[in-house]
């Protein structure tokens, strides 16, 4: 412990050195994190002033936004407030809980996918037995799971990364901690660690990836006896949770699923599960869900008449 009091902060090499790619990033960053607290909220407050709250999938649909909020809010701002200060650095006690918190909120959002994919599992291939298995219990059963699998999770990375010592170089090639860079700097054989970090969370990510994979090849099998209607909104509903499900999974399986070393294209790809999958979210679940635009016309609708009433 006394060799990691040695380094008191880290230095963050961001996505680039150049004045004008940072400008652009700073702007780039900007609208990407103000279009994730809008866009998700929006999510949370429709379905939480609709009827849309009791059905299991957006029940789903309400703690996956809040997910991409929290998991999101503890990269972006910081990155935004840097850019704008001139400012690079990270403190010791600030990155191993940045390590933390990205993967516990990480964890929960890909069991949160996985429960979806599970409830369009039930509603397409078990109907009639559908409310029986989603029941509100068992979506808060499903929840709970999820955080502690998300605690249990990031508790055993804790506490592997909080045991390396840093005594010598700091500065991290990335724009947050991750694990890898911090592997890369510390000064230890970090070999057994490493493979640790990828069978907890490269093997997580691709088994999910396989078993979500597997359950809607399931489900379009499955669609095959139901009517061309039936077939249109399941296949609405599907996709768009397929699509969420490729831009989460496909940069996180490249990021943790390989050898325990760092690539200049890591803080490209893990751009796209830590901002652009969190933004892109509520688009791809409003624009393709019927249900969704619905609820969200008539939540807003009757505010803005009783604003109007009001005045």
């Amino acid at each position: 412990m006394e060799s990691q009091r040695n380094v008191s902060e880290f230095i963050l090499m961001g996505l680039s050195s150049d004045q004008n790619i940072q400008i652009f990033c700073l702007v780039f960053f900007l609208f990407c994190y103000l279009s994730i607290l809008v866009g998700n909220l929006l999510i949370l407050i429709s379905i939480g002033c609709s009827s849309l709250s009791h059905q299991p999938m957006y029940y789903f649909l309400s703690h996956l936004s809040s997910m991409d909020i929290c998991y999101t809010s503890f990269v972006t701002p910081k990155l935004i407030g840097d850019q704008l200060v001139g400012r690079n650095t990270i403190s010791y006690g600030y990155c191993m809980w940045q390590v933390v918190v990205m993967h516990f909120f990480g964890l929960i959002e890909v069991l949160i996918l996985t429960a979806m994919a599970f409830d369009r599992y039930v509603a397409i291939c078990k109907p009639l037995h559908y409310m029986i298995i989603m029941s509100r219990t068992r979506c808060n059963f499903l929840i709970l799971a999820a955080w502690a699998g998300g605690a249990v999770h990031s508790f055993s990375q804790f506490c592997m990364i909080i045991q390396l010592p840093f005594c010598g170089p700091n500065t991290i090639d990335h724009y947050y901690c991750d694990i890898f860079p911090l592997l890369k700097i510390a000064c230890t054989d970090t070999y057994l660690t490493g493979v640790f970090m990828v069978a907890n969370s490269g093997l997580v990510a691709l088994v999910t990836f396989i078993l979500l994979f597997g359950s809607y090849v399931v489900i379009l099998f499955t669609l095959r006896n139901h009517s061309a209607e039936g077939r249109r909104k399941a296949l609405s509903t599907c996709g768009s949770h397929i699509t969420v499900v490729i831009l989460f999974f496909g940069p996180s399986i490249f990021a943790y699923l390989r050898p325990p070393n760092t690539f200049p294209e890591d803080k490209i790809f893990a751009l796209f599960y830590t901002i652009i999958a969190p933004m892109f979210n509520p688009l791809i679940y409003t624009l393709r869900n019927t249900e969704m635009k619905k609820a969200m016309r008539k939540v807003w609708c009757q505010k803005v008449i009783l604003e109007e009433k009001h005045n």
